[in-house]
């Protein structure tokens, strides 16, 4: 079943959107620039926000919600931040329509339902969350604050693409308030901790953690770290970003505590993201041309039986012992699909659960069941081994541990082989042209120069890298003093 489509090596953005779209993961929805996720997808996306959610309120954290409309004063309120996201705002200005005294059969916005106060559609939540902590917070025994939502936002693009880049999309946003900066400061870090190790752990996706330059920073943040990972294509992915807000947010919103001390001091702030791109990521770090290629540990379904019979007689003896090994394996805790649909051919399946991910198929005929053994394919590598059904439990265990690993160690080799150090404006160009990848050059730190560096690659400075060492060189640019690399690249 293998679908129409190029190969990934041909046209990578078309075989990601014939992936999408084949896989049942999403499609593009009436609404211009927003998505459908369906069914399947939505699993995914369930199985990283469990994980997540898990890892969010191991450290602390509380869900709440609040609201989709931001009063456009209170969005205004944070200067830095109001700016950067002016482009992309949707409005309401008008909370009524009428039918169209012309036509009978249109509706028009009714003028006379015009708001007193036009609403932002949520870009980000910082100004309507932090106008609300202005009412919980009066001392330091009401901090520290952490806080996360799941949500959706809408940031209005002109160029949109499934998952990696929607008009709306769903994401979860944490924000944090505390008394002390090094408290705020030790949250930032935490968290951009607790994503790299869900990128690693659960995606099987390497990441390198960094600070972003000036230029890249959130608006209205002080300092951002992000996590980037590496695409199949050679391209950057930023996946997660957590920012320190400094004082910003609760000066703008006066929201001050009183200390031990009986002072009033401002409440000092964090905010951090993932969002459904992530479902993006995940699927170009692994993926092939038969289609996804899935972690485990992110898998609805981690094996699928697939009985081959001939007649209802065999299907049900098949069946029986089929049911008797999903439920050994559910007793191991592994997530079980049999496919005993007498709609489609065995091939047919095979191929459909090739192009949806699943790591481990199990074929299973007559004549498996004489032997007391079955085989069992692995997604990733395309193994096959025959193995008998009394040691199934444990060996499909363990080769599920297996494939995360592989999936992973395999992304991670592919990343290392991808990071190139260069010492020259030609050398940075030809990688860049020919190798892709991250760029590891010297930059002289000016965000003119970063600028300049875009306007002619349209390369970016990914991050910062927090391992990168001290190390006298010039701007592979400017020829200016430098004493650290940062990594450059394309990037979604």
């Amino acid at each position: 079943m293998a679908f129409d489509k190029v190969s990934r090596d041909q046209d990578y953005s078309k075989w990601y959107n014939d992936l999408v779209v084949n896989a049942d993961l999403a499609e593009h929805s009436a609404v211009r620039g927003c998505m459908v996720i369906k069914p399947y997808g939505y699993a995914i996306w369930e199985k990283m926000q469990q994980e997540l959610d898990r890892m969010f309120k191991a450290t602390g954290h509380s869900n709440a919600y609040f609201p989709l409309f931001v009063p456009k004063s209170l969005f205004e309120a944070e200067e830095k931040n109001a700016e950067g996201f002016a482009k992309e705002c949707a409005v309401v200005t008008h909370y009524r329509l009428k039918t169209d005294p012309e036509d009978k059969s249109k509706l028009i916005v009714d003028p006379e339902a015009k708001l007193e106060e036009e609403l932002i559609v949520r870009p980000t939540s910082e100004a309507i969350i932090w106008k609300t902590y202005k009412g919980w917070i009066q001392s330091y025994r009401d901090l520290p604050i952490l806080v996360n939502q799941w949500a959706n936002v809408v940031r209005w693009e002109m160029r949109t693409r499934l998952f990696l880049r929607t008009t709306e999309f769903l994401w979860q946003e944490g924000h944090t308030a505390h008394a002390t900066k090094q408290e705020a400061i030790d949250e930032t870090n935490q968290m951009l901790n607790v994503y790299a190790e869900f990128a690693e752990k659960f995606m099987a996706t390497p990441v390198i953690k960094g600070t972003k330059t000036e230029n890249e920073r959130f608006a209205g943040a002080i300092d951002t770290l992000c996590i980037e990972g590496l695409m199949q294509d050679g391209k950057a992915l930023q996946m997660g970003t957590s920012h320190f807000l400094g004082q910003n947010f609760a000066d703008a919103f006066d929201v001050k505590f009183t200390n031990k001390e009986g002072k009033q001091e401002l409440v000092w702030a964090t905010s951090w993201g993932v969002s459904t791109r992530l479902m993006g990521a995940l699927i170009m770090t692994h993926s092939d041309d038969e289609g996804l290629v899935l972690p485990p540990n992110l898998a609805p379904i981690q094996v699928v039986i697939v009985p081959i019979y001939k007649g209802v007689d065999q299907l049900e003896e098949i069946a029986e012992k089929a049911l008797a090994i999903k439920s050994a394996l559910e007793e191991k805790g592994i997530s079980v699909k049999f496919d005993d649909r007498d709609t489609h051919k065995p091939g047919f399946k095979f191929a459909e659960w090739e192009l949806k991910g699943v790591p481990v198929r199990i074929a299973m005929g007559p004549r498996d069941l004489k032997n007391g053994s079955v085989e069992v394919a692995r997604r990733d590598t395309k193994e096959k081994e025959t193995l008998l059904i009394s040691d199934l439990p444990n060996k499909v265990q363990h080769l599920l541990e297996s494939i995360q690993e592989n999936l992973f160690l395999s992304a991670k080799t592919y990343r290392d082989n991808h990071i190139t150090p260069v010492n020259t404006w030609d050398e940075f160009k030809d990688v860049l042209e020919n190798k892709t990848g991250f760029i590891s050059a010297h930059w002289d730190g000016t965000g003119e120069t970063e600028e300049k560096i875009k306007q002619e690659t349209k390369a970016t400075i990914r991050c910062i890298p927090f391992d990168a060492e001290e190390e006298a060189g010039s701007c592979v640019f400017s020829g200016n003093p430098s004493n650290k690399r940062v990594l450059f690249a394309k990037a979604y």
